[in-house]
C-alpha cells in the first residue's frame, strides 16, 4: 500500500482504466502535516503567536484599553507603610507592585523585553554558530582546532559569573563597550547571551558538516571547481536546515531564562524597562510575595508558560523534521 503521507492516488474521471495520477507533497507540506498532528506542539505554537501579538500591541493595550503607563505610579494603591493594598481588580487586572505600578501592563511589556532579547540573541548565536561551525567542520586542520578550542573554552566558563562581570564592566563605562557599539541595556544583554550561546549551535553544525563533507554530491561540486563558499552555501547549509531550526528553537527558552536571571540579579536591563526577571526580583525582595502574591505569580507564570511553550514547539519541530519519523495514513 502506498504511503498516504507522501503521495496519494487520484482516480480517473468516470472510473476508466487510465492509470491514476500520483500527487506528491513538497517537504514543507510533509513537515506541516506531521507537525499539526502533534496537538500539544500546535497548541504551544498558538500560545506563542498570541503572546507575540500581545507583546507587539502592548503600547496600544496600555494606552487605549487599560489607560495605564508601565512606569506610572499610583500612590493611592499603597498603604501607609508602602505595601500594595490593591490586588487583582477591575481597574488593575493583575494588581499593583510596591511602587504602585500596574502589574498587568508591566507583564505584557516584560513579554516584549524577554522575547526581543531571546530572539535577537538566538539569531546572532545561530549566525555565528553556523559560520564558525561550518568552517571548522569543512576546512578542518588548524581552523578546526582553533574554533573547537574556542567552543570548549566558552562552554567551560561559569556563564552567570562572567555575564555579571561583563555587564558590570560595560555599565560602569559611560561609553559602553566596543567603542560605544554596545550600550548598557537590551543590546548589552543580547550580546552577552549570544556570546555564551553560539558554541552550542557551532558544535552541532560542526558535527553535521563532518558527516556530509565527504559525500558524493560534495565531491562532485569540488570536481566541478566550485569554491568553498559556494559549496557551503549551496550544498552544505541546506542540509543543515532541520537541526538548526530545531536547536535554535530549543535555545530560545534557555535565553529567556538567561535574561530573566540577569534581570533578577539587577544587571543588564535598566530598572525602568519592564522585565519578568526584575519583576520576580522585586517580589522576592523582603518576601513581598507573602503579602502581595500577585507580584510573583503573574510574571512567574508568564515566564514558566513561555519557556514551556518554546520547548514543546521545539520538540514538535524535531519530530516533524526528523526524516526517520514514520508518517502513518
Amino acid at each position: 500500500m502506498a504511503d498516504e503521507g507522501i503521495a496519494g492516488s487520484v482516480a480517473a474521471p468516470g472510473g476508466g482504466d487510465r492509470p491514476s495520477t500520483i500527487v506528491g507533497r513538497s517537504p514543507w507540506q510533509i513537515f506541516w502535516m506531521r507537525f499539526r498532528r502533534d496537538r500539544v506542539a500546535l497548541g504551544a505554537g498558538v500560545f506563542l503567536v498570541l503572546l507575540a501579538a500581545l507583546a507587539i500591541t502592548a503600547p496600544l493595550i496600555a494606552r487605549d484599553l487599560v489607560h495605564h503607563d508601565p512606569n506610572a505610579l499610583f500612590r493611592d494603591t499603597l498603604n501607609e507603610i508602602g505595601l500594595p493594598k490593591v490586588g487583582p481588580s477591575a481597574e488593575f487586572w493583575f494588581g499593583v507592585d510596591t511602587s504602585g505600578r500596574d502589574v498587568f501592563v508591566r507583564t505584557i511589556y516584560g513579554a516584549r523585553t524577554s522575547l526581543l532579547v531571546a530572539l535577537l540573541s538566538t539569531g546572532f548565536a545561530v549566525v555565528l554558530g553556523i559560520l564558525l561551525g561550518s568552517l571548522a567542520g569543512y576546512l578542518g586542520g588548524w581552523v578546526d582546532t582553533v574554533i573547537s578550542r574556542a567552543i570548549d573554552l566558552t562552554l567551560s566558563l561559569p556563564v552567570l559569573l562572567f555575564s555579571i562581570g561583563i555587564a558590570a564592566a560595560c555599565s560602569i563605562k559611560a561609553e559602553g563597550c566596543l567603542g560605544g557599539l554596545i550600550q548598557p541595556g537590551i543590546s548589552l544583554v543580547t550580546a552577552i547571551i549570544a556570546l555564551f550561546t553560539w558554541p552550542y549551535i557551532g558544535r552541532i553544525v560542526r558535527g553535521q558538516v563532518l558527516t556530509i563533507r565527504n559525500k558524493e554530491f560534495i565531491e562532485a561540486a569540488r570536481a566541478m571547481g566550485a569554491s568553498t563558499g559556494r559549496i557551503l552555501l549551496r550544498d552544505v547549509l541546506p542540509n543543515l536546515a532541520a537541526p538548526i531550526i530545531v536547536y535554535g528553537t530549543l535555545i530560545i527558552p534557555s535565553n529567556i531564562l538567561f535574561e530573566a536571571a540577569l534581570s533578577f540579579l539587577g544587571v543588564g536591563i535598566p530598572p525602568t524597562t519592564p522585565s519578568w526577571g526584575r519583576m520576580i526580583s522585586d517580589a522576592a525582595r523582603g518576601q513581598l510575595y507573602t503579602v502581595a502574591w500577585w507580584m510573583l505569580f503573574f510574571p512567574g507564570m508568564a515566564l514558566v508558560l513561555t519557556t514551556l511553550a518554546f520547548n514543546l514547539v521545539g520538540d514538535g519541530l524535531r519530530d516533524a523534521l526528523d526524516p526517520r519519523t514514520q508518517v502513518t495514513g
